[in-house]
């Protein structure tokens, strides 16, 4: 059996505690935009978190790339980690650092083999409701025109988009809000064509299975009247192989002289006496 390599080792171990500092980045990213009027020491909190946050995942971008055993194909396929690395470095987009977070530990979870389709797509569902909804609120909350100003608002504005229904009674008015609008109804999208293929999967391995079933059931008879055929034509063959091997002998015995026991008294003629 193959060992595993080191960067799959150091993938496997390292994915619970990216997982548990993705947590930390979502709770550090809310409370900002949740609690506007907290401390600035809560802020400041806030921002080291993710600071944090961003440079675990920078780091293990260096050691998967230090480990790999190809450093150019490592890049060519993870251009995903590395775009969601570099792209927090420039503060004009610091909202993608919340793309970035989704994109990296999406990317883990696909990994772990335990983790089902279903799963994915209903935590990609609830993570990006709820960023979207933070990302919004954070750009719309102040500006002039704007209709989305609490929470409730920007997860109403969220869940609608998603779906694609669009009420448009709340929508943003800022460029960044209308993109972020944007990649939301892609996601929605893309989201739903997903659950739907899975359905139409689940269903098809079901009757793949029945029929699979089914031909086996099939076989196994077929294979049981070859097995009687072959019987009854063995108990044939035998049958008249006796027959032949019994009646010679029936005839030969029929024709033999029946011998004088070897002890029986020798026949002698009498004769009556002459008068």
């Amino acid at each position: 059996m193959k060992e595993p390599s080191r960067q799959l080792l150091w993938e496997r171990r390292s994915q619970t505690p990216l997982l548990l500092l993705a947590v930390a980045f979502a709770v550090a990213y809310a409370v900002p935009i949740v609690a506007p009027d907290a401390r600035a020491e809560v802020h400041g909190a806030c921002t080291y978190v993710e600071w944090v946050v961003w440079g675990a995942f920078a780091v293990d971008y260096v050691v998967r790339l230090a480990l790999a055993a190809d450093r150019r194909h490592f890049v060519r396929t993870h251009w995903l980690d590395l775009a969601a690395v570099v792209l927090p470095l420039v503060q004009p987009l610091r909202l993608l650092r919340l793309v970035a977070t989704l994109m990296l530990v999406g990317r883990r979870a696909r990994m772990a083999p335990q983790i089902q389709l279903t799963t994915y797509v209903a935590g990609a569902v609830v993570g990006l409701l709820m960023f979207g909804s933070l990302a919004v609120l954070s750009v719309e909350r102040d500006a002039p025109d704007g209709n989305i100003k609490n929470l409730g608002d920007a997860v109403w504005w969220s869940f609608t988009t998603m779906t694609t229904v669009g009420y448009g009674d709340h929508s943003p008015t800022t460029g960044l809000g209308r993109v972020l609008a944007v990649g939301l109804m892609l996601s929605g999208i893309a989201l739903l064509g997903v659950v739907t293929a899975n359905i139409a999967a689940w269903f098809i391995s079901r009757f793949e299975r029945d029929d699979r079933a089914d031909m086996l059931q099939l076989a196994a008879i077929r294979e049981l009247q070859d097995e009687v055929r072959a019987l009854r034509g063995e108990v044939a063959r035998l049958g008249g192989a006796a027959a032949t091997a019994t009646g010679p002998a029936v005839a030969g015995a029929a024709a033999m002289p029946v011998a004088d026991p070897p002890n029986a008294p020798a026949q002698r003629e009498v004769t009556s006496p002459t008068p």
